[in-house]
């Protein structure tokens, strides 16, 4: 039996609708506007996660929608919050402002490019480098951070902070995927316990909860690269230690 069209259309819909949001978010970082700009790259996260929802649970994912979402997400999560981050801080730096920008959307372009030629050959549950929506969330997040504070001030920071995002995004590094989570009921209920907490601190501490949450993600993923290059070392060296003593 065939699928109506409107089937098909539908995600499509949503992914257009990531592209526009995007674009809009950049219209008011250009303006000024930048917690707008912020909060419509965040809408964007949600049309991009509802157009890949609605193609599986209607069984009408193609090649053609596939395309069409790392086009969408070039554009609202790469040139968007690159433009952001100008707009807002990058544009008193100079050169430098316009290098960080720039090279975000670059590196977040060569994330979608690998993702899409070596997806079938990752991991099960775990994306290699950091995945542009979150590089786009975090700088929407501390954008947010910086105006409901005004911590124009310290806006700086920010810039080596999305350029080292930048760098994360075409490394090897691994991160946790959601997708494809299996929870069963002890796991169920940690993850329970834990989004009770993440949704308290959002609403006790809504802007600075919200970049720590990012920012703790971010960093989860060098910290474990780091702990399990330190366990190979540190394995390699018993080894080595343990011929030496038969050899002697």
């Amino acid at each position: 039996m065939a699928r109506p069209r409107l089937a098909y259309i539908l995600p499509n819909l949503f992914t257009a609708a990531s592209i526009f949001t995007g674009i809009i978010s950049l219209t008011q970082a250009a303006q000024g506007h930048f917690e707008e700009a912020a909060w419509l790259i965040f809408l964007s996260l949600i049309f991009d996660g509802l157009d890949g929802r609605i193609a599986r649970l209607t069984h009408t994912c193609s090649r053609f929608g596939l395309e069409f979402d790392s086009l969408a997400d070039i554009v609202a999560f790469g040139v968007a919050p690159a433009m952001l981050l100008y707009f807002q801080i990058g544009r008193d730096y100079g050169r430098f402002g316009i290098l960080v920008s720039a090279l975000f959307v670059v590196f977040g372009a060569i994330r979608l490019a690998r993702f899409n030629v070596t997806d079938s050959c990752n991991e099960p549950g775990v994306f290699i480098g950091l995945p542009i929506p979150t590089a786009a969330v975090f700088v929407a997040g501390w954008s947010l951070l910086i105006s409901d504070n005004r911590l124009e001030g310290y806006g700086v920071f920010l810039l080596p902070l999305s350029l080292l995002v930048a760098f994360l995004m075409v490394s090897n590094i691994r991160y946790p995927s959601f997708k494809k989570l299996d929870l069963d009921r002890p796991l169920m209920l940690k993850t329970l316990v834990l989004l009770t907490l993440v949704a308290s601190l959002l609403y006790l501490f809504s802007s600075v909860g919200l970049a720590l949450i990012i920012l703790a993600y971010i960093l989860y993923g060098p910290i474990r690269s780091f702990r399990v290059s330190w366990e190979r070392y540190r394995r390699i060296r018993r080894v080595r230690r343990r011929r030496r003593h038969q050899e002697s």
